[in-house]
């Protein structure tokens, strides 16, 4: 029997190597709402910070950023057809799938992109969760949850970002990050989460052992 029933998945920098991309659409969206560019050399202890901390750095108010999640969100589908899944990503889906585990994906990103990255592995997805709010992921866990009838306790939600350790604790969940995205290894660590996810053989074997 599975260590869990059900896990939720974040998707940009933990599905999808998307993250380098973000990282070049960071000057076109600083210009389309007339905030000061990113600093190159300012990127790797911009990993080390929270979303909030960074957004608070770069001085982003919080007010506009709905209209950004928008905008990322549409140039995202400009460049969809050239963002990869992760090595091995669809592997993993399909073996936890197998072993009788629900799969969800909770994203800021737009369903439509979600599904276009993940090609054939979209469906092995038991529910989508997307167009979240950057902060709003607990909440959307939650929804999950109710939608397909799974406890907190046998759920494990993972993304590559300090905020997904955040949601996954308020909505009761275990934690795992991967250490292969945006946020770097060290401050996911400072955050604790139940699982540090190297490679996503380390968590097949949480799931499933």
């Amino acid at each position: 029997m599975p260590n869990y029933s059900l896990v939720i998945f974040d998707f940009d920098g933990t599905l999808a190597d998307s993250v380098p991309w973000f990282m070049t659409a960071l000057d076109r969206t600083a210009d389309r709402f007339n905030l000061k560019r990113v600093d190159p050399a300012e990127i790797e202890s911009l990993r080390m910070l929270s979303s909030r901390d960074a957004l608070k750095h770069l001085g982003v108010p919080m007010l506009k950023l709905p209209q950004m999640a928008i905008y990322v969100r549409e140039i995202f589908a400009e460049a969809m057809h050239d963002i990869p899944l992760f090595a091995g990503a669809a592997d993993m889906l399909a073996a936890l799938r197998a072993a009788g585990v629900k799969l969800a994906i909770v994203s800021s990103n737009g369903e439509a992109n979600v599904r276009h990255v993940l090609g054939p592995a979209a469906d092995l997805i038991d529910h989508y969760a997307c167009g979240s709010s950057i902060f709003g992921k607990a909440q959307k866990f939650a929804a999950v949850l109710r939608a397909l009838r799974q406890s907190p306790a046998r759920t494990l939600g993972v993304g590559d970002e300090i905020r997904d350790i955040d949601a996954a604790r308020q909505a009761g969940l275990s934690a795992g990050a991967i250490t292969f995205g945006y946020n770097a290894r060290a401050a996911l660590e400072n955050h604790a989460p139940e699982f540090l996810f190297d490679d996503y053989e380390s968590l097949k074997r949480a799931v499933l052992a």
